[in-house]
């Protein structure tokens, strides 16, 4: 967990469903040691949480397989039974409409506002976004520290700009851009005040569909999805593609709507 922490940089709520996973696992697998190698067998894990979604369960395997790759990097042999990789099919992200965004945001405080539109026009995750420092906001650019510690400059909009500089002149913030009592704003207190804005408007919405809709924007405008992969922090372009077939997706849905055959006319 500590090398999880301080040298991949990972979250700590991501950290606890890896420690979850881990202790969870140990109570059911079966560990042998050949010829000063461990062998772990999955199986009677794999068991008893067969009955559960099958991302939960590609997530608590991804967990052991990356603790396995650790031990073997530090000098401790192991090798992995049963570990038949689990095909899980891909949702694709729901976008929230702008317009339904604008909607929120006429009902918002200045807070409320400018978490909002730092997700929505940045593309920011929500870890991201309440590690944000003062000193990492220039005149134009925003200095991103994603996943794995890797840092991304994103250019910021004169309109977010001008939101920015009205918040920072009402705020007491000495260090972190959201803070309270000196500390900087928990993860938890971020999406709590995504869910109260939007909860307004009667929608339920995730930071992360904020990040959706910047990216599928970006996409639909014509943007070449290299350039968004570099924005959005993604390690492999595999991941941002999943976009375009959100794209596709939206298409197929216009012309059904649109064209008089798909609407039974002859």
């Amino acid at each position: 967990m500590h090398y999880l922490r301080e040298v991949r940089g990972y979250s700590k709520l991501t950290i606890r469903s890896y420690d979850a996973s881990l202790q969870e696992a140990l109570g059911f697998v079966e560990i042998e040691q050949k010829n000063k190698k461990f062998v772990i067998n999955l199986m009677p894990y794999r068991m008893h949480i067969a009955e559960l979604n099958p991302k939960t369960i590609s997530k608590k395997l991804s967990a052991i397989r990356s603790f396995t790759k650790y031990l073997n990097e530090n000098g401790v042999k192991v090798t992995l039974q049963s570990d038949a990789t689990l095909k899980v099919a891909k949702t694709l992200p729901k976008p929230i409409a702008h317009k339904h965004i604008l909607e929120a945001l006429h009902e918002a405080s200045l807070q409320e506002k400018l978490i909002v539109i730092m997700l929505y026009t940045l593309g920011l995750r929500i870890s991201e976004l309440g590690a944000i420092e003062l000193q990492d906001i220039s005149e134009k650019w925003l200095r991103v520290t994603g996943k794995g510690n890797k840092q991304r400059d994103v250019p910021i909009l004169e309109a977010t700009k001008k939101l920015l500089d009205e918040y920072l002149s009402h705020s007491c913030a000495k260090k972190f851009l959201f803070e309270k009592k000196g500390e900087k704003l928990s993860e938890n207190s971020l999406r709590y005040t995504i869910t109260k804005v939007f909860e307004r408007v009667g929608l339920k919405v995730t930071p992360h569909q904020l990040r959706h809709s910047y990216a599928t924007s970006l996409l639909n405008g014509g943007a070449p999805i290299v350039d968004v992969s570099e924005l959005l922090g993604h390690a492999s372009m595999a991941t941002t593609q999943i976009y375009t077939k959100l794209g596709s997706a939206l298409k197929q849905e216009n012309y059904h709507k649109a064209h008089p055959l798909c609407k039974g006319e002859q």
